[in-house]
């Protein structure tokens, strides 16, 4: 970018990775902060994907499916295999089936929203931020939730509480408390205690990896998206802006190709790694 003309380049980044919070982050852990973009984006975007499912049940037909229909059958189909085969109870999968669907659709669709052009909502929300008496260069807004290091920390402890309740339910109280103090290194009281930490331990990081190989990947993303917006800001009549126009119509058409891989990839993996940890839960040491 042209000095004097807009924003550095570290300005401009920053300001897309800034959040629209009810207030600044302090220096420690504080749980009266909150991501209003994530929360809104995630909210509108799992209405999208219960509108999506509703209106192929709706017109869903016994005879020849149409694209949309048949495009559902075989996610539908997909997701119930995968839950077959890990979760072998079949009055848990009346549930663990539908959640893992749930969890790959709307997890997909956040992803998504990385496809979009990095200023195309920025823009429109500081010209309504504008327009209502605001500051616009205090008009944050990040559009992708899955670059919310908060919205896939809630989501991989949601599966941890719905791993928690189906060892109880499944093994009971009592069993699986006794499992927590007698695997995986015996049942003898003296490993009592590293048994228990083990378990934690085990827990706390499938919980931590969960949330957080979903969010470090689409970080990654965003900030690759932002950095050839960036070569695209440089465009000037000058060889080096000529260049830079072409390099980022190329960089941003291929990476976004390579990114849908990514987005898909990503919410499969957290699909499959949350029927894996119920599975574990229904499983005895």
């Amino acid at each position: 970018m042209a000095a004097g003309t807009g924003p550095t380049a570290g300005e401009y980044i920053l300001h897309h990775l800034t959040f629209a919070q009810n207030h600044p982050p302090k220096n420690v852990v504080d749980f009266t902060v909150f991501n209003y973009d994530s929360i809104l984006i995630a909210t509108l975007i799992g209405v999208l994907a219960c509108y999506l499912f509703w209106k192929a049940a709706k017109n869903a037909t016994s005879g020849v499916p149409g694209r949309f229909q048949a495009a559902v059958e075989i996610l539908v189909e997909m997701v119930d295999s995968q839950a077959k085969g890990i979760v072998h109870s079949a009055e848990s999968r009346k549930f663990v089936a539908p959640l893992a669907l749930t969890v790959f659709v709307w997890i997909f669709l956040m992803n998504a929203m990385d496809l979009l052009p990095v200023d195309l909502l920025p823009f429109i929300w500081e010209r309504i931020y504008a327009a209502a008496g605001g500051d616009p260069h205090h008009a944050y807004l990040r559009v992708v939730p899955t670059a919310d290091l908060s919205i896939t920390m809630g989501l991989s402890i949601s599966v941890l509480l719905i791993c928690l309740y189906y060892n109880v339910k499944i093994k009971g109280a009592g069993g699986w408390l006794h499992e927590m103090v007698t695997a995986p290194f015996g049942a003898h009281p003296i490993l009592w205690p590293f048994n228990f930490a083990f378990q934690i331990i085990e827990f706390i990081a499938k919980t931590v990896s969960h949330g957080m190989r979903l969010f470090g990947n689409m970080y990654a993303g965003e900030l690759i998206f932002l950095l050839i917006a960036l070569m695209g800001g440089a465009i000037s009549l000058t060889f080096t802006g000529i260049a830079l126009a072409i390099g980022h119509i190329i960089a941003g058409w291929a990476w976004a190709v390579f990114h849908i891989l990514i987005i898909t990839l990503q919410a499969f993996v957290f699909m499959m790694l949350t029927l894996v940890y119920v599975g574990q839960a229904h499983d005895a040491h």
